[in-house]
């Protein structure tokens, strides 16, 4: 089924549960705005945030609130959303973000993106903002470098924010000893939780108004069966609403009923 028919069918103005929605319109559970808040905070302070939470939990949509709120004029974000790259590649686009020409040797490479970043700030008045995605796949290795660069001014200050974003694993890891200098430059962590039943409730009705539905479309124990199923994760909630919507489309009904969310479960464990 098309996008176009569903939401035609539904009578929405726009499609809920998609990636498009802008941040301003996201709904915000508590985990959400604590975690925005500490971003913001980290941002404010020109320190180093961790951010991890579980696949789907909304760690990259809060980044990506609270990063939206920022005045361009007076920050540079730097978004690295893969970090396989290796370092050659993160200080690449350092400097590439920047507007240098990357050195041809990863050691002058390193030291031109710590030039660069210093740079920004005192000739620019503009706070270099590194937030680097899935950083649970960096290599200790390439975390201790990371700790390096900030590490430029003997600890007297910080020419920029950097903010790391990733998996449970992520955080474990910090605590290894290997690690310990760089778990001690760490000066916010948050782990974003799943939402409780009351909250998931408020997140399905606030992208169904945006989408232009004030009415009831889906019955209180579909919603329920959707929250125990995604453990109020919003990107799984997301799945199975849209996957509700098709599935009572499909059969020929108003309200997206438990049966209709369980169907929509069962084909997504499939």
């Amino acid at each position: 089924m098309s996008i176009d028919r569903l939401q035609t069918h539904y009578g929405f103005t726009r499609m809920p549960f998609n990636r498009n929605i802008p941040s301003q319109a996201l709904h915000a559970h508590p985990s959400h705005r604590e975690a925005i808040a500490r971003i913001e905070w980290c941002v404010d302070q020109h320190q180093l945030g961790v951010i991890t939470g579980e696949v789907g939990a909304g760690k990259t949509v809060a980044a990506r609130a609270a990063l939206d709120a920022l005045e361009p004029a007076r920050h540079q974000i730097i978004y690295i959303p893969d970090p396989t790259i290796g370092l050659r590649g993160i200080y690449t686009q350092i400097v590439t973000a920047l507007g240098g020409t990357p050195a041809f040797y990863s050691g002058v490479l390193a030291t031109q993106a710590a030039s660069l970043l210093a740079g920004e700030l005192d000739e620019r008045a503009r706070l270099p903002v590194i937030v680097i995605d899935e950083a649970h796949l960096l290599a200790n290795t390439e975390l201790e470098a990371l700790r390096m660069l900030t590490n430029t001014d003997m600890d007297t200050n910080s020419h920029f924010a950097l903010l790391l974003i990733g998996q449970p694993t992520l955080r474990r890891r910090l605590k290894l000893a290997v690690l310990a200098a760089l778990d001690q430059r760490i000066s916010t962590r948050y782990s974003i939780t799943g939402m409780n039943p009351a909250d998931t409730n408020s997140y399905i009705h606030a992208h169904l108004k945006y989408a232009g539905r004030t009415d009831t479309l889906f019955s209180d124990d579909a919603i329920t069966t959707i929250h125990h199923a995604s453990r109020g994760h919003p990107r799984a909630i997301n799945n199975l609403a849209v996957a509700s919507l098709i599935a009572t489309y499909a059969a020929g009904k108003a309200i997206v009923d438990q049966t209709a969310a369980q169907s929509a479960i069962t084909e997504n464990s499939e």
